[in-house]
């Protein structure tokens, strides 16, 4: 078996927060959490009331992950809609799609494909980050519109050079099924500025299941980036950053492959603090994502002549989305604003043809045009020693084009063609936090708004809106999620814990419905419903001894359908971890058990574009081992075992498995990789 590594070590990380880095600065916070992640992340805690922060480049388990998605279950509450070995959907307490607010160095870079093949992070090598920043629920409204599930920051900052330098880290890992990646971080500065290039590559082949069956699961991954930072003073930072990448993908779970995953990125940004007065600082970034994707069924498998689509078929989609934000903020004694403006613009293009490459001699036709223009302010109010205040609004404007003149599989004239909607969006929140006078305990609690715009998926994919429409473009409505969240924190010299629960209710919930549509596939429908949910996530680190560490999470949602009076589809199911890890200084090793429900509160036929209820699932529990050895700080090797008895078995959130790799015509789960070993060579200079 071929060896895969990973960076690392012990088996939980993140040290919980404590009332008093629950009062301090984010960057004090940042620095707090830093000290603490020095072992493998198998359960991510949180730094901040629902604000979760991670270094992506720390070793973790599961082996390291490929794609944005897969780095994010270290997080409780989250989940991914799986596809097979790469590019999942990330869901957060059973909510997916765009009520995600998912960045990458503070830019969008949303998918082209209808179906989500393609989603925001599969363009995403956690690796190549430096901090992974999450806030689960409508808490906050400095990042966008529309995220009434949360927020995800994948995000670069490089450290500003004091004199002439240069720094290097980098990684070398294999594993089984000839997983293989390189990645390379290099920057070079003095106390003017800096030049940085980090770049990656991954592959894998397709993986076997426990029983030894094989997943069409292979992929291949680049990227490169490249930064160049003007640091004038100590409080000042102009920096310009060009990127690129590209790869393939085998799906089990779809009718075609991702053949392209090209992408494009560049971004400027500006930050200037210390200003002296209550003006403390200013910050504005402008970025270019472009994102260039081709799907086809016959580079990376054979066309069916049984299903259907027989013949060798391409499809290549396209979208340009060019956006910015600026924002100020000022300080007072017991009193700090930050307020600015950010918006967006995305143009989205296809075409296709019959027959091997023949696409690349159509011309493209544009689909759909999307903007947003928003306004924002979020303040925090220290109402004492122990208590804050913190609360924002924002008010966004969107706007959607339909430029399709026809639409459906017969060509038919597209009768909303020309048709533009616009939306004015209201958000906003307001959240208490409190320490405990004498403890290091405190708790929280929150309230927000979110009034979303469908996207392009909900706007655009669906077969059919909703009765009485024209189609999903002229009848879907914007969502309206109202949700509390509230929260408990401990922390002690041998023990940290926390939990936090939520209860929501979603208006206008965008929900679709497949029917069967013979040899064309199924056909789905987008209408709104009215929902609820609610759910409750858990933690706890105990240090029995010097050197050992206990630690555990609980993550559940649920969800219900109120129109119809069912399940909402697409609810995870309750998990479960337990974690044990050992480190020295020099050995560590760690042990992983991640324990899954059975679901039962299914709705058949149902879910969002990327995919469906496909039935019940059975829990499962799968064990993994990991270990290593500190050369120096600079030299670390690390192994591990995952899924170490072998276990088959298939997460409930999962596309059902495709006809074209044999998978029988009734739906049918994909299974996750057996038993695998990984080996990481970890450096630096």
């Amino acid at each position: 078996m071929i060896l895969r590594p990973l960076a690392l070590s012990c088996a939980i990380a993140p040290a919980l927060f404590s009332p008093a880095a629950f009062a301090a600065d984010p960057a004090s916070a940042r620095a707090a959490a830093a000290a603490t992640l020095d072992t493998v992340v198998v359960i991510a805690a949180p730094v901040s009331p629902l604000t979760f922060e991670l270094d992506p480049k720390l070793p973790r388990q599961p082996v390291p992950a490929s794609d944005g998605a897969d780095y994010l279950k270290t997080v409780p509450g989250f989940t991914a809609i799986r596809n097979g070995g790469t590019n999942g959907d990330p869901v957060l307490r059973g909510m997916f799609g765009s009520r995600l607010n998912l960045l990458s160095n503070d830019g969008s870079m949303p998918g082209a494909c209808p179906a989500r093949m393609d989603n925001p992070l599969s363009y995403v090598s956690p690796e190549t980050y430096d901090r992974l920043i999450v806030v689960k629920g409508p808490q906050t409204v400095l990042w966008g519109p529309g995220a009434s599930a949360g927020t995800v920051r994948f995000v670069r900052r490089t450290e500003p050079f004091e004199r002439p330098g240069l720094r290097l880290d980098g990684s070398l890992l294999g594993g089984s099924f000839g997983r293989n990646d390189q990645r390379l971080d290099a920057t070079a500065g003095n106390a003017s500025g800096y030049a940085r290039l980090s770049a990656n590559r991954s592959e894998a082949d397709d993986y076997d299941n426990g029983d030894g069956e094989r997943v069409p699961s292979s992929w291949k991954k680049w990227n490169a980036d490249a930064t160049l930072g003007w640091t004038p003073d100590a409080d000042t930072r102009v920096e310009l950053a060009a990127g690129s990448g590209d790869g393939e993908a085998r799906y089990a779970g779809r009718g075609m492959d991702g053949s392209q995953f090209k992408r494009e990125s560049y971004s400027l940004r500006l930050e200037k603090r210390n200003l002296g007065g209550a003006l403390d600082a200013i910050e504005a970034n402008a970025f270019y994502n472009y994102a260039d994707h081709v799907m086809d069924n016959y580079s990376l498998r054979e066309p069916n002549p049984m299903s259907a689509m027989p013949m060798p078929v391409a499809a290549n989609v396209d979208r340009l989305t060019v956006g910015g934000r600026a924002a100020a903020t000022w300080r007072w004694s017991a009193f700090e604003l930050s307020a600015g403006v950010d918006g967006h613009k995305s143009r989205h293009r296809e075409r296709s043809g019959m027959g091997r490459d023949t696409y690349r001699a159509s011309p493209w036709s544009a689909d759909v045009k999307l903007s947003s223009l928003g306004a924002f302010a979020e303040a925090t109010w220290r109402t004492g020693p122990q208590a804050r205040l913190i609360y924002g609004a924002r008010l966004d404007r969107a706007r959607a084009e339909d430029r399709r003149a026809t639409a459906g599989m017969m060509g038919m004239a597209n009768p909303t063609f020309g048709d533009a909607r616009r939306e004015t969006l209201p958000s906003g929140f307001v959240r208490y936090e409190r320490d405990l006078a004498g403890t290091r305990a405190g708790w929280y609690a929150g309230l927000g708004h979110v009034e979303r715009m469908p996207d392009y998926w909900e706007l655009f994919s669906p077969n059919m809106g909703p009765m009485g429409a024209a189609n999903a473009f002229a009848g879907i409505a914007p969502e309206k999620s109202t949700q509390l969240d509230v929260g408990f924190q401990y922390k002690s010299e041998r023990v940290d814990a926390w939990v936090s629960a939520y209860v929501g209710r979603i208006g206008d919930y965008i929900l679709f419905t497949y029917t069967p549509g013979g040899m064309m596939g199924p056909m789905s429908q987008a209408r709104n419903v009215d929902a609820r949910i609610h759910g409750a996530e858990a933690g706890a680190d105990w240090r029995p001894a010097d050197r050992w560490k206990l630690g555990a999470s609980l993550a559940y949602a649920w969800g219900e359908n109120r129109s119809d009076g069912r399940a909402l589809p697409q609810m995870p199911p309750l998990e479960a971890k337990l974690s044990l890890g050992y480190d020295d200084k020099r050995w560590n090793f760690g042990a992983l058990l991640r324990a899954s429900a059975k679901q039962d509160r299914i709705a058949v036929g149902e879910g969002s574009v990327v995919g469906q209820d496909i039935g019940r699932s059975r829990g499962f529990a799968v064990f993994s081992l990991n270990g290593g050895y500190r050369f120096s700080d600079k030299l670390k090797l690390s192994a591990g075992i995952d899924n170490l008895f072998d276990r088959t078995y298939s997460e409930h959130l999962n596309l059902a498995g495709s006809a074209d790799f044999g998978y029988p015509a009734d739906p049918v789960r994909i299974d996750e990789p057996g038993r695998s070993a990984w080996v990481k060579l970890d450096f630096g200079y």
